[in-house]
């Protein structure tokens, strides 16, 4: 097929990228692919958003963004002008040079990589792919998915990658809720499956974020996007296993953290939690662990900080229940206050939360659970945080009020949001188990907090409260 743009050659798409001239498809728009749009919008170019959840579409077409980090103002307006517009119809990227592919990439039940999604995607294309177009795939996924799946798909349509069309990956690095490092200031990677489709991504990000950084190959690219992550996932679980470690020993994590911090080279600092969450630390090292059997390698390391992290929820509700069992009340039928059930604070991001299997395990041990999460007023818990569990039904949030703080057997803190006013949470609750340091601040001098990483005997209260970004998603 020939693109009715016109756009046959490279020269003839770099310079429509030059000049603002190509025209984008986004498929997916979610929280990777609405804040690409809005970018790719706001540099200039027609973007055309593809998404098939109708109601997605809707919120668009009013100017109201769905997404924490995208204000309404700035799709309103983008709306408005004419530069952006959604559909469900893939019709769509027949009218378009460049696709960027931003579908979900998650993990079935049995921690098995799900590339459905974009796989569909890439068959959607492949009907209506023209001569001269660039198809870059961002969804996080193994290395060898470029071009092993999506590539032979696209070139069902009679083209060659590199030959009649451009092909190539470039992962994203999104961080919710991070008010210092966003997509307009966070260098971009790109792996083409020739040079020249690597130049011509780079073209197109450089347009957008300034600097690209180019990689050999779509692989190196995929697998530089697994390694971020699970560099992060690694240090968690070694930071957790310290935590429950210094619990053991009658000593204070957080103190030990802090104190590390303090040396300027060599240390990296991150903090242990009740879990990890979001789209990417989950789930990261699972695709890379399933790729790595295919090459008769085991990736031991990377499993076992997999499993440490996964482990963390079961420690937290064995916090719990120690904790009540010191004031003499059993798990069954005591009431459990969470506090914070997003996967970090301040966003409205639920996904593979660890708070989804702690309510779980909380209420198969027969505990009474509610909320309070101001970011989440519905929320499901489940064994993963990411599938919907039928026995399980949907919780709303409930007013966090001093009444209810003093009613509830237990506060358990999961996500401190800074709108948590943890000197009230401690002065009104009768027992508090933090889970993730939030009331690290707190002058405690007495034992109605249970702290992850703290011995009970152990000093509660830092000289100051670290703060330090360890399970963030991205």
């Amino acid at each position: 097929m020939v693109n009715p743009n016109g756009s046959r050659s490279s020269s003839d798409l770099a310079n429509r990228i030059k000049n603002r001239r190509a025209r984008v498809a986004i498929v997916g728009l979610g929280y990777v692919g609405l804040p690409l749009a809005v970018a790719v919008a706001k540099a200039g170019f027609r973007v055309f958003g593809v998404d098939m959840d109708s109601q997605k579409v809707d919120s668009l077409a009013r100017g109201v963004s769905y997404i924490g980090d995208v204000p309404s103002a700035d799709v309103a307006s983008l709306v408005q002008s004419g530069v952006f517009s959604s559909s469900d119809d893939m019709a769509t990227l027949s009218r378009v040079h460049i696709v960027v592919i931003c579908v979900p990439s998650p993990v079935t039940h049995n921690k098995a990589p799900d590339i459905s999604y974009i796989t569909t995607a890439a068959e959607q294309i492949s009907t209506r792919l023209a001569s001269g177009q660039l198809v870059i795939l961002q969804s996080t996924t193994y290395p060898g998915t470029t071009e092993e799946d999506v590539r032979p798909i696209l070139e069902a349509s009679g083209l060659k990658a590199g030959t009649d069309f451009h092909l190539a990956f470039s992962p994203e690095r999104i961080n919710p809720g991070d008010r210092v490092y966003s997509i307009f200031n966070t260098p971009k990677v790109v792996g083409g499956v020739t040079p020249e489709c690597s130049e011509l991504a780079r073209q197109l990000f450089s347009a957008i974020y300034g600097k690209v950084h180019v990689v050999s190959s779509p692989r190196a690219a995929e697998m530089t996007k697994l390694l971020e992550n699970i560099f992060r996932s690694v240090n968690i679980a070694l930071v957790n296993e310290l935590a429950m470690l210094c619990e053991r020993m009658g000593m204070n994590v957080w103190e030990v953290i802090e104190a590390a911090s303090t040396k300027p080279f060599g240390y990296m600092a991150f903090s242990p939690g009740p879990g990890v969450g979001g789209h990417c630390i989950p789930v990261d090292p699972f695709f890379l662990l399933a790729k790595a059997r295919e090459f008769d390698f085991h990736t031991k390391f990377i499993q076992l900080a997999a499993e440490i992290n996964e482990s963390m929820p079961q420690h937290t509700v064995g916090k719990v229940a120690d904790a009540l069992n010191s004031r003499g009340k059993p798990l069954r039928d005591s009431t459990v206050l969470v506090l914070g059930v997003s996967y970090k604070a301040d966003v409205e991001d639920p996904r593979n939360s660890p708070a989804a299997r702690i309510m779980r395990l909380l209420i198969d041990a027969g505990a009474q659970v509610i909320y309070n999460d101001p970011y989440v007023p519905v929320f499901r818990p489940s064994n993963d945080g990411s599938h919907p569990d039928p026995n399980c039904p949907n919780l709303q949030s409930v007013d966090l009020t001093d009444k209810l703080l003093d009613s509830a057997d237990c506060v358990l803190i999961v996500t401190a949001h800074s709108c948590y006013d943890m000197e009230r949470i401690v002065g009104q609750a009768s027992l508090v188990v933090d889970a993730c340091n939030g009331t690290g601040g707190v002058d405690v001098t007495n034992s109605k907090v249970f702290r992850l990483g703290v011995g009970h005997c152990a000093a509660t209260t830092l000289s100051s409260p670290i703060s330090v970004p360890a399970r963030v998603g991205g």
